[in-house]
């Protein structure tokens, strides 16, 4: 890896400086200076120098290159949560840009260190990532480079039905070599001299040896929902060793990215508060001002039909740091209903930054934006719903009550927007057919894509594959049994 200019690492070694100074704390970073293709290529390939082949790599370099060459996007930064992180600098920006990117770097890479989101990471997936590569290039020199790549296609698809949670949670208890207890018979009441002809022992251990049978054929396969549906695919499907390996492969890639996803809004606020805290009070040139306000700007800049998670971040982290400066929060502040108080309030507690750093720390966006989302901030930043309205052909403010605003947001945040989808039944019907079951929050399945993913997953498990969700408010079951598709209302009411 080629060392930086003599200017550039020059501003590397004052802008960490700088960071340490401020309390960040992160692992070594390294820069790596690009130009625009090597760029385009590190990012299609998701921030890694190397990942296996496939499609869907050059499709998004493709698009990264042709977007660079039509001026419609540019990438300013990128960095890798690794111990050492690894970062990467366009060589073509201006200095100011370079110092732009280094500062915004450094406060990523003390996220990924502190967050403990993060703290169950793989922090030498650049090795791992390498190592994932060569072990399906040697799989297409075995199998053929379409056959492993088809399987690819199936198991990518599927990548989203992970446990987001359960690095932290113990989801499964190990065996233990214990007896089952023994199913308990009913007996009459009796005296001891009439308990052998009231209940008698043979009678009494072959009404026992029923509940045992009628018990073992009653246990569930798996005894509880699993919502790492991949791993209960790895665990149990009846697939070949190559294809359990990249399945493999795609869910451990997949929980590495899991915690990014989790912490979009505060990562990237955290990364623009510090970054524009040091180039506004350390590094900045006065002639550079122009220019990196006209980036900061656009950074921070409204973003048609989504939401900009840069803004957000930034803007609750600093409405965070002010509340704690004053002693806005808690019950007495809470209870103050004369406004003119409340805009005044100033305890001079001076505990923002120290609070915004236990943020930092403790939070992912869900808890974020429940804990620290005020019907103030709300107020003051213009937050509101909108919806498209099929009768003007127009996207519309549909709300601006701060309830349904924060219950929106926390909305699309949970499970990063995506459907709860549990396995319930390994061998149901006694077929050895999988069944899976929807979590309804009043948002039904995209049907295309439903089918899909049940196409999908029936191609893994080689046996029908079954979900029940809710369609028009009635529970339905699809099946697909690998050649035709049936649905079926099974209850007309949505429990």
């Amino acid at each position: 890896m080629a060392q930086l200019p003599k200017n550039l690492q020059a501003l590397q070694e004052e802008i960490e400086g700088h960071a340490r100074a401020y309390g960040l704390d992160f692992f070594p970073v390294i820069f790596e200076l690009l130009d625009y293709r090597g760029l385009n290529q590190v990012a299609a390939f998701g921030g890694f120098p190397t990942r296996y082949p496939h499609w869907r790599f050059g499709m998004e370099y493709e698009y990264l290159t042709k977007s660079y060459a039509y001026g419609l996007s540019k990438i300013y930064e990128m960095v890798i949560n690794n111990d050492p992180c690894y970062a990467y600098l366009l060589e073509c920006n201006a200095e100011v840009d370079q110092k732009l990117v280094m500062a915004h770097v450094y406060a990523h890479c003390d996220f990924f260190k502190n967050n403990l989101a993060f703290s169950k990471t793989n922090r030498k997936m650049m090795d791992d990532m390498a190592n994932h590569a060569t072990r399906i290039r040697r799989y297409m020199d075995k199998c053929g480079v379409e056959t492993v790549e088809n399987f690819i296609d199936v198991c990518l698809s599927l990548e989203n039905l992970i446990d987001p949670h359960s690095p932290f949670i113990v989801r499964e208890r190990p065996k233990t070599d214990e007896e089952p207890a023994r199913p308990v018979v009913r007996r009459l009441k009796s005296k001891s001299y009439m308990n052998d002809f009231i209940n008698p022992p043979e009678y009494v251990e072959a009404h026992r040896k029923k509940l045992e049978e009628e018990a073992h054929r009653k246990k569930r396969f798996p005894e509880d929902p699993v919502r790492d549906v991949l791993k209960f695919l790895i665990d149990h499907s009846p697939l070949e060793n190559w294809q359990r390996d990249i399945l493999s492969i795609v869910r451990e890639e997949a929980y590495y990215y899991a915690p990014q996803a989790s912490s979009k809004i505060m990562n990237e606020g955290w990364a623009t508060y510090w970054h524009s805290k040091l180039m506004t009070e350390k590094v900045l040139k006065d002639s550079e001002v122009i220019d990196y306000a006209d980036h900061h700007s656009g950074t921070l800049g409204g973003r048609t039909g989504r939401l900009n998670p840069y803004k957000l971040g930034v803007e609750l982290y600093r409405n965070i740091e002010e509340r704690w400066n004053k002693g806005r929060f808690g019950k007495e502040f809470d209870d103050c209903e004369d406004l003119v108080e409340r805009n005044r309030w100033d305890r001079k507690l001076g505990q923002g930054r120290d609070k915004i750093f236990e943020v930092r720390r403790h939070c992912t966006d869900v808890t974020f934006i429940d804990n620290y989302l005020t019907e103030d901030f709300c107020h003051e930043h213009k937050l509101f719903i909108y919806d498209f309205n099929p009768k003007t052909g127009m996207y519309q403010i549909t709300d601006r009550d701060f309830r349904k605003v924060k219950q929106r947001l926390l909305f699309q945040l949970t499970n990063f927007g995506q459907p709860f989808i549990d396995v319930v039944d390994g061998n149901y019907r006694n077929k050895g057919e999988l069944l899976l079951k929807h979590k309804y929050e009043r948002i039904e399945l995209k049907h295309d894509y439903a089918r899909e993913t049940l196409r999908n997953i029936q191609r893994i498990w080689q046996r029908p594959v079954n979900i029940e969700t809710v369609v028009d408010e009635k529970v339905r079951r699809v099946t697909f049994n690998g050649e035709e598709f049936e649905e079926k209302d099974i209850s007309d009411k949505v429990a």
